[in-house]
């Protein structure tokens, strides 16, 4: 688990325990649509689980994005070469 999770409010906090609310805020979320990137491990999944009825969550892999940098580099480089 090297990666990071996109996580979003989707739902209110309003009428919820005192401990959900505190667990959005320590995600860094504000409000319903608010957004943040965390990093992926055992703590923060727990986090998410705690409070999955009000949020949605991503995957983001950062050596994907890497990855995907090198692929698109190999074909400039077979270019030039020719």
């Amino acid at each position: 688990m090297a990666g990071k999770l996109k996580v979003t409010q989707t739902k209110s906090t309003i009428s919820h325990i005192a401990r959900n609310r505190a667990t959005i805020k320590a995600l860094g979320l504000h409000g319903i649509g608010s957004t943040s990137i965390i990093t992926d491990n055992d703590a923060t999944r727990g986090m998410v689980r705690q409070v999955r009825f009000l949020v949605s969550v991503e995957e983001i892999a950062e050596s994907g994005a890497k990855a995907d940098r090198a692929t698109a580099a190999e074909p400039a480089s077979a270019a030039e070469e020719k």
